[in-house]
């Protein structure tokens, strides 16, 4: 009977976890979004950035796989990207008929602004919080992403 309640509970505690989760990712989307209004990048288009600046160069087909899109829809994304001297195209050194997206300049510049005024939001809503709160979150949230990556 009491492994009965403590498992309910568990799930309580679980539900509760995943609303909070599913709460602050849409509340960090909206301000995310707020912040790219003054550019003149689209969501999409600052994903892509993102992914493209974590792990450099890579092909349409490497980038569509990362952002869950249609290989059709991310070559229009990096049309318009390369229009705007976001991104270009580069022929691969190994294999010539290959084609990488390359971040540019720009693209750097404007994934830079965004995540320090991203963090600045972040630092905001931590001021509020101990040291140690701030560290043990930071530790057990760094836990929780390792721990979904393997699964």
């Amino acid at each position: 009977m009491e492994k009965e309640i403590m498992k309910q509970t568990d799930l309580v505690t679980v539900a509760e976890i995943e609303k909070d989760l599913r709460y602050i990712s849409g509340l960090i989307k909206q301000k995310g979004r707020e912040i790219l209004s003054t550019y003149t990048i689209t969501p999409p288009q600052f994903v892509a950035l993102q992914w493209l600046f974590e792990e450099g160069d890579m092909t349409i087909g490497e980038l569509s796989n990362k952002m869950y899109l249609a290989f059709s829809t991310t070559t229009d994304l990096i049309d318009r990207m390369e229009k705007n001297e976001l991104v270009k195209r580069v022929k691969d050194e190994k294999d010539r008929r290959v084609v990488r997206i390359h971040l540019l300049n720009e693209g750097v510049r404007i994934i830079d602004e965004v995540i320090k005024k991203r963090q600045v939001y972040l630092n905001d809503i931590l001021a509020n919080f101990s040291e140690e709160e701030v560290n043990f979150l930071q530790k057990n949230l760094k836990k929780l992403h390792e721990n979904m990556k393997k699964s």
